[in-house]
């Protein structure tokens, strides 16, 4: 099972976790994804709360899971920021606690003119 019998699944058992909120900082902007255990693995992440309107496009995104906040990094390391996450959607995401890991796994859409 996995970390919450309130983690909502879809029909291959990939948990499908909704942010409760976004907490913008002077270092990085925060999504809370509000669940204490969350079990090393991939997962989908709805982004319900929309980064603000006018906040840094360079400041690293961060998740807080698993009671902890870390920075959500591409292929390779390099933080996403504010300027790759705008506006609402799912994301794939890859957690692996011991390894300190949080990536990006799904495609950006492309950016729109």
């Amino acid at each position: 099972m996995f970390g919450s019998p309130n983690i909502t699944t879809n029909s291959r058992g990939v948990p499908y976790l909704r942010t409760t909120s976004v907490t913008v900082g002077s270092e990085a902007v925060d999504f809370s994804l509000g669940f204490r255990r969350v079990n090393p693995g991939y997962f989908t992440v709805s982004i319900a709360n929309p980064i603000p309107d006018g906040t840094t496009e360079t400041l690293p995104i961060t998740l807080s899971i698993g009671g902890q906040t870390k920075n959500l990094t591409f292929f390779g390391g390099s933080s996403v920021t504010v300027a790759d996450l705008a506006g609402t959607g799912v994301i794939e995401v890859f957690y692996g606690p011991l390894s300190g890991v949080v990536q990006l796994v799904s495609p950006l859409a492309p950016a729109t003119t």
